[in-house]
C-alpha cells in the first residue's frame, strides 16, 4: 500500500519539469551572467583584449622571422582562449557558489542542466566575440599566413575557448576561494600547455608523456590549428581533432552538473 501523501506527489510534480532542459530558464540565467560580466570592465578586458595583445606581443618578438610566428602563432590561437576562458569562468562561478547565489538558484524552477547550459551559453558567447577578435587580428592584420580557410582557425579557437569554459565550471567546485581557483592552473592548463606539441612535437618527446599527451584535449586542438596552417581542404585529420575537442567540452560540462548537488545541497 502506498504511503505517498498528496503534498508529496504534488511537490514532486512541481519539481519534475526542473530536471528537463528549458530554453526560457537557460536563456535567462545566461542573460543574467552577461549583465554581470557587463559591470566588471577588467574581466571583459581579460576576455577579449589580452588574447590579442599577446598575439601582437608575439607576433613582433618573432618580427625578424615570420615563418616561426606563423607556426606557433596558429596553435596559440587556440591556447590563448582556452586559457582566458578557464580563468574567468572558474573564478566567476567560484564566487556564486560561495555566495551562495547557486544554492539559491536551485533553490527555485532551475535545473542543473539549465544552470549548466546557462552558463556555457553565456561564456560561449563571449567566447565567439574573443575567437573572432582574435583570429581577425592574427590573419588580417598581423600577417598570419594560413594554408586553409581562416574560418577553420576560428571554429578550433571556439572549441577551445568552450573547453576552457567548461574546465572553470568544473574545477570551481573544488575551491575554496579565488586565489585557489587561479592555483588550480598550474595543475589543469600548464601540463596540457607543455604536452600539447606547442614546444616540440609530441612524436619526439619521450614514449610515457607522448601517450600522456594523448589523452589531453589540448593536444587535438593544436593539431587541429595545425592542420588548417598546412593544408587546403578539411582533413578526417581535422574533424577528428575537433570533434574530441567538443566532446571533451561536454563530457567536462557533466562531470561539472554532477558537482552542484555535492555543493549546493
Amino acid at each position: 500500500m502506498s504511503t505517498t501523501t498528496p503534498t508529496t506527489r504534488a511537490t514532486r510534480t512541481q519539481a519534475a519539469p526542473a530536471r528537463a532542459l528549458n530554453p526560457g530558464r537557460t536563456t535567462a540565467t545566461a542573460a543574467r551572467v552577461l549583465r554581470q560580466l557587463s559591470h566588471d570592465p577588467r574581466t571583459i578586458a581579460l576576455l577579449l583584449l589580452v588574447p590579442c595583445l599577446m598575439l601582437v606581443l608575439l607576433r613582433y618578438v618573432f618580427d625578424a622571422s615570420p615563418r616561426t610566428f606563423d607556426n606557433i602563432g596558429a596553435s596559440l590561437l587556440g591556447v590563448f582562449p582556452l586559457i582566458t576562458m578557464f580563468l574567468v569562468t572558474s573564478i566567476a562561478t567560484l564566487r556564486e557558489r560561495t555566495s551562495g547565489t547557486l544554492e539559491r538558484l536551485l533553490a527555485m524552477p532551475l535545473g542543473k542542466a539549465d544552470l549548466i547550459a546557462g552558463y556555457a551559453l553565456a561564456f560561449g558567447a563571449l567566447a565567439i566575440v574573443q575567437s573572432a577578435l582574435a583570429t581577425g587580428l592574427s590573419v588580417w592584420l598581423l600577417g598570419l599566413d594560413v594554408t586553409g580557410s581562416p574560418w577553420l582557425l576560428l571554429l578550433v579557437a571556439l572549441l577551445d575557448a568552450l573547453l576552457g569554459t567548461a574546465l572553470g565550471l568544473f574545477v570551481s567546485a573544488f575551491a575554496a576561494s579565488e586565489f585557489q581557483a587561479v592555483q588550480f592552473m598550474p595543475a589543469v592548463i600548464f601540463p596540457q600547455l607543455l604536452l600539447c606539441g606547442l614546444f616540440t612535437p609530441r612524436a619526439e618527446m619521450h614514449p610515457a608523456l607522448e601517450a600522456v599527451s594523448d589523452v589531453l584535449p589540448m593536444s587535438y586542438a593544436v593539431d587541429g590549428m595545425n592542420e588548417v596552417l598546412h593544408h587546403t581542404d578539411m582533413t578526417a585529420t581535422f574533424v577528428r581533432d575537433i570533434l574530441i575537442v567538443a566532446g571533451c567540452a561536454l563530457l567536462v560540462l557533466g562531470l561539472g552538473a554532477a558537482t552542484l548537488r555535492r555543493r549546493t545541497a
